[in-house]
């Protein structure tokens, strides 16, 4: 059992909780992720690590109530037990050799896999911009906590509601247009705002990494579900990333998968309301 021991509501349907886990806190890194069970019969969901701290023994998860298991951990208060977590899983980010300045792009709550991405890189003394989109102000996800290493920090609303209206692909080539120069792009978020980034970069050749996070079961490669196509072949997200070149990555493929479960999904969300 793991215990939750902080608990912050982020909006209507993103929350943030720190919980105990000496074995996870002293063994991650960034870019890595565990698989959680809410309750001993509940179903296997990956979260990315958000943060860490190894002396409290403790790791920080940011999670969308989208599904069941999300929505039932969003039922837990501070001083209840999660069941299960696995982890760390998947290969911590592999560092640009010479960076001088990263560029981070996060979508939603991609705020939350690439903030530990981008404080690592700040703490081998690289030069860090972000790119932070949101639907709107309310889904603006980790701002204060950014803003403590961000060397510059462009906020983009669909709504306008806050920073420029528009999307984060407008603000990316307003920034390379402008002779901003970066040895490599971090983007996380949505797929379809990966790939639109991922177009945009190419054509001005800057190395592109991209976090996936498709169906996930056992996060060991057995189920197949994470499957990807990348660089014509066969790989899966949970032992082989999530991170990725995104320059290799057959993002139609995936965003084909992607929206035939959403289908499913959407024919169940009756029954999970009931439920909850």
């Amino acid at each position: 059992m793991y215990k939750i021991l902080e608990k912050k509501i982020v909006n209507n349907d993103v929350e943030k909780i720190v919980v105990e886990a000496p074995h996870i806190a002293r063994n991650c890194k960034a870019g890595q992720f565990i698989i959680i069970m809410v309750e001993e019969d509940g179903e296997r969901v990956p979260l990315t690590i958000a943060d860490y701290d190894r002396e409290k023994k403790t790791i920080t998860l940011i999670y969308q109530k989208v599904g069941y298991s999300t929505k039932l951990l969003g039922t837990k208060k501070v001083g209840d037990t999660i069941f299960a977590l696995a982890g760390p899983l998947g290969k911590p980010v592999k560092h640009v050799e010479n960076a001088k300045r990263i560029l981070g792009i996060a979508g939603g709550v991609g705020a939350a896999p690439i903030y530990p991405q981008l404080k690592e890189y700040y703490k081998m003394g690289i030069k860090v911009d972000l790119i932070l989109g949101a639907r709107n102000e309310k889904y603006l996800l980790l701002e204060d906590e950014f803003s403590k290493f961000i060397d510059n920090m462009y906020i983009t609303t669909d709504d306008g509601s806050k920073g420029r209206k528009g999307f984060v692909t407008q603000q990316l080539i307003e920034l390379i247009e402008s002779g901003n120069k970066y040895d490599e792009v971090i983007a996380i978020g949505p797929l379809i705002m990966m790939k639109f980034i991922v177009d945009i970069t190419k054509k001005y050749n800057i190395k592109t990494s991209v976090s996936l996070n498709p169906i996930m079961i056992d996060g060991t490669g057995m189920c197949g579900g994470c499957r990807l196509t990348y660089d014509g072949k066969t790989k899966f997200a949970c032992v082989d990333g999530p991170d990725f070149d995104g320059f290799l990555v057959d993002f139609d493929e995936l965003l084909s998968r992607q929206n035939m479960y959403k289908d499913i999904e959407e024919k169940h969300k009756c029954r999970l309301d009931e439920t909850l």
